[in-house]
C-alpha cells in the first residue's frame, strides 16, 4: 500500500536471496559450504558483457522522462525509526570520469518526493570516489539505480574488486555467460545497465549539496544515526511493461547472504594466497559482516596465524577464527566447541589495533577512525612429528551402527498411544 492508501500497480518481492541454500542452488552449486572457493574462482574467471540494442532490452519497454512518480512504486518503510520509504535493493552504478570505468554497489536511498531522493555512498566506497571526482570539477555526478535480476548478477556486483574495476565481467563469470547490457537512456554508453533488469532509475547528484538522511536500520542490526547525504535529482525511469519491484529486509541478518557470500570469496582468495591449507571460509550472518570462520586442512607451523593476519587485513573483518577440518564452520555449536576445548587465550589469540574497519560498527568509539581486531587459533596443537597423531584426546563418538539401530526403532514405532506430556 502506498502513502496515499492506494494499492500499487506493481508487485513487490522481498528477500529472494535470504537463504544460502536457495542462492547457491540458483548458481548451480549443490553444497553451499563450498561456495567461497567457487565464488572466488568464477568471479576471477571473468567474462566480457555483450551489448543489446535498446529496442531488444526488456528494461527499455517503458521509458518515462516526465510524468513519473517514484512513490508509485511499492517502496517500503521498514523500521520504526526510519523517516520514510527506502530503496534497499537498488544497485547504484556510477563511473570514474578519468578512466570511464564504472562501479556498482547496493546503497540506500530515501525517496523524498516524486523525483528526489537522498543517497548514501559509504565514504570508503568506490562510488564515493567517483562522486568526489565529479564534484572536484563542480559537475553533477551521473548515476543510475537498477533493480531486479538473476541472483548470480546480484552476487556478482558484490565482488570485492580493485579501484577502478567494473563489476560486469565478474557478473558474467558468476553467470557462466556474458551479461546483457544496454546503454542508459540519459548517459548512453557512459553508464551501461543490465538489459534484463526490472526497473532503472536515472538521475544526477548535484555537487556539494546535502540533506538529512536517516536514521536507518543498518546491516549491523542497529538504527544508524541521521547523517547529511547527497541527493539525486531523478530525470528518467525505464522499466519492463510489468516490472516486479525488489526489496531487501535491511537490518535483518538473512539479508546479508549475498554480500557475505561475496566476502567469503574475497577472504578465501586473500588467505589461499598465504596458506595452501585453507579449504573453506564462512562469514556467518550471526556475526553480521564482522566475523570470519576459516577451515584449515593440516596447516603447517605458523600457518594458522598467517591466515588470521591475512583475514584481518580485510577491512570489514574484526574477528577471525581458524579451525581444523573436523569442525563444521557452518555450525556455530561446532565453532564454540573448538573455542571451548582447543584454545588457551594467552597462547592462541592475539589482538591488534589501529586497523581499518567499518565505521558503521556501533562498538567503534566516538571519533575513532580505526579499530581493534582479534584472531583466534582454534586448531589442534601440531604433533611433534608430522607422522605422529595430534597430542590431544580423540573426540567421543557413538558407534554409527548404534545410531542407525535407534533411528530404525524410532521410525518404526507408533507413538499415537503414548501419553501426551
Amino acid at each position: 500500500m502506498l502513502d496515499n492508501k492506494t494499492i500499487s500497480e506493481f508487485p513487490v518481492v522481498t528477500n529472494l536471496t535470504a537463504s544460502r541454500e536457495i542462492v547457491c542452488r540458483s548458481l548451480g552449486i549443490k553444497d553451499h559450504k563450498t561456495v567461497s572457493s567457487i565464488y572466488s574462482k568464477r568471479t576471477g574467471n571473468k567474462i566480457d558483457p555483450i551489448i543489446i540494442n535498446n529496442n531488444e532490452s526488456p528494461v527499455k519497454e517503458i521509458i518515462k522522462t516526465s510524468n513519473f512518480d517514484l512513490r508509485n512504486f511499492p517502496i517500503l518503510k521498514q523500521h520504526i525509526g526510519d523517516p520514510g520509504p527506502y530503496l534497499t535493493a537498488a544497485h547504484a552504478t556510477t563511473y570514474d570520469p578519468e578512466t570511464k570505468i564504472d562501479n556498482t554497489a547496493i546503497q540506500r536511498c530515501w525517496v523524498k518526493s516524486k523525483d528526489k531522493m537522498t543517497y548514501f555512498p559509504y565514504p570508503s566506497s568506490h562510488n564515493y570516489r567517483n562522486l568526489q571526482k565529479f564534484w572536484s570539477k563542480k559537475q553533477p555526478c551521473p548515476i543510475v539505480f537498477w533493480i531486479g535480476h538473476h541472483p548470480a548478477v546480484l552476487l556478482g556486483t558484490q565482488a570485492k574488486l580493485k579501484y577502478p574495476e567494473s563489476h560486469w565481467r565478474a557478473c558474467g563469470g558468476l553467470l557462466g555467460e556474458p551479461l546483457r547490457l544496454t546503454p542508459s537512456h540519459l548517459f548512453g554508453s557512459d553508464i551501461m545497465v543490465p538489459a534484463d533488469a526490472e526497473i532503472v532509475i536515472e538521475g544526477e547528484i548535484p555537487p556539494d549539496y546535502f540533506e538529512a538522511d536517516g536514521p536507518f536500520g543498518e546491516y549491523t542490526g542497529y538504527s544508524g544515526p541521521q547523517i547529511a547525504a547527497p541527493i539525486v535529482n531523478v530525470k528518467c525511469i525505464t522499466m519492463r511493461k510489468k516490472p516486479i519491484y525488489h526489496d531487501y529486509g535491511s537490518g535483518l541478518a538473512d539479508m546479508l547472504v549475498p554480500d557475505n557470500i561475496a566476502m567469503e570469496g574475497k577472504v578465501f582468495n586473500i588467505c589461499k594466497q598465504i596458506a595452501p591449507s585453507v579449504t573453506k571460509v564462512h562469514v556467518p550472518a550471526q556475526g553480521r559482516r564482522f566475523h570470519a570462520y576459516i577451515t584449515l586442512d593440516k596447516p603447517g607451523p605458523g600457518e594458522a596465524k598467517d591466515v588470521l593476519m591475512a583475514a584481518l587485513s580485510y577491512r570489514r573483518i574484526k574477528m577471525a577464527i581458524v579451525v581444523d577440518d573436523d569442525i563444521d564452520i557452518f555450525d556455530d555449536s561446532e565453532v564454540m566447541f573448538s573455542l571451548a576445548t582447543r584454545v588457551q587465550w594467552s597462547r592462541d589469540s592475539f589482538t591488534i589495533g589501529g586497523l581499518s574497519g567499518s565505521l558503521l560498527d556501533p562498538s567503534t568509539p566516538s571519533g575513532a577512525n580505526t579499530l581493534s581486531k582479534i584472531g583466534i587459533d582454534a586448531t589442534l596443537p601440531l604433533p611433534i612429528n608430522p607422522n605422529f597423531p595430534s597430542p590431544t584426546p580423540p573426540r567421543s563418538k557413538v558407534p554409527d551402527n548404534a545410531i542407525k539401530k535407534v533411528s530404525q526403532i524410532i521410525y518404526n514405532t507408533d507413538f499415537n498411544g503414548w501419553p501426551q506430556l
